[in-house]
């Protein structure tokens, strides 16, 4: 079996109608689909739910559930606030610094750009608490051949030790430049 691509990714909204309407403000994607049950559809469980699905471009699907009979959603307590993120690419510089600005204008606290050496990115909180990214490519074909060259060095590097490899180093250094 060869997965052929992502068909959706599912998270959990406080209100559907505002998720819907703020993605399509801020990120500029489209409804596509909603589907309400009073069940859950694969375990049989009672649970009333408002899903929804927006377009995220290129045949990728972000999706929500409202579940209005649950307690209120909350956030892993155990995992560090910058960890979950969904990243979602834009295609120029322009567009990112664009974004930023909107979100801005609308008193939303954005962090960046951050330069990640192959990307830059800005980062910020949709209304349910989710944090997003938005991202531009900047690296080369040579930096993510190198990349390439020591990513199993340096995971069998962490397994072993659980410290940060420093195959590439250079990423971090400031000077771009594979060694």
């Amino acid at each position: 079996m060869q997965i052929q691509k992502i068909h959706h990714v599912a998270y959990r909204c406080k209100d559907a109608k505002q998720t819907v309407e703020w993605y399509g403000k801020y990120l500029n994607m489209g409804f596509v689909l909603a589907i309400a049950e009073d069940s859950v559809p694969s375990t049989g469980e009672p649970d009333p739910y408002m899903h929804i699905f927006l377009d995220a471009g290129h045949g990728n699907i972000l999706a929500f559930f409202e579940l209005p009979g649950q307690p209120p959603m909350d956030r892993d307590r155990n995992t560090p606030v910058w960890t979950q993120h969904l990243a979602l690419q834009v295609d120029t510089m322009e567009e990112l610094l664009a974004a930023k600005a909107r979100l801005q204008a609308d008193g939303i606290e954005v962090i960046g750009p951050t330069d990640h050496t192959l990307f830059q990115s800005i980062y910020f909180f949709d209304p349910s608490g989710h944090r997003l990214e938005l991202a531009v490519n900047t690296g080369t074909p040579e930096m993510l051949q190198k990349l390439d060259e020591v990513k199993w060095d340096m995971l069998n590097e962490w397994a072993r030790t659980k410290k940060a490899p420093k195959h590439a180093a250079w990423m971090h250094d400031g000077s771009h430049r594979p060694t």
